[in-house]
């Protein structure tokens, strides 16, 4: 009897490991492509990759903005996603808004 409740426990426990692992593996996602921006100067700069749900601030101010990704991607004029611009589908791209600072990728 002891062996069958140890046994119930050990399953238990091999399937709440399971349950957290694959939990834990789909909050780590990340947009497939790129996000492109240009400075006002025309340098072109490009965020490979970008995670989920994370406030990237842009190397400089971003005369233009494409989102090569496969989601959609939030534009904001402050650094640490301040003021609100705008959200890109993916292919979509916005110019002359002000300057972003930062983007964050909202899925």
């Amino acid at each position: 009897m002891f062996a069958l409740a140890r046994l119930g426990r050990l399953g238990l426990a091999v399937g709440m490991a399971a349950v957290l692992a694959t939990g834990l593996a789909t909050n780590a996602q990340a947009a497939t492509g790129n996000i492109r921006y240009f400075s006002t100067a025309g340098q072109e700069f490009r965020i490979t990759n970008p995670p989920d749900n994370v406030c990237l601030t842009l190397q400089v101010r971003a005369g233009s903005v494409t989102n090569e990704t496969n989601k959609t991607v939030s534009v904001f004029l402050g650094t640490n996603c301040a003021t609100f611009v705008t959200n890109l589908a993916p292919g979509r791209t916005v110019a002359r808004v002000g300057g972003p600072q930062s983007v964050r990728v909202i899925g």
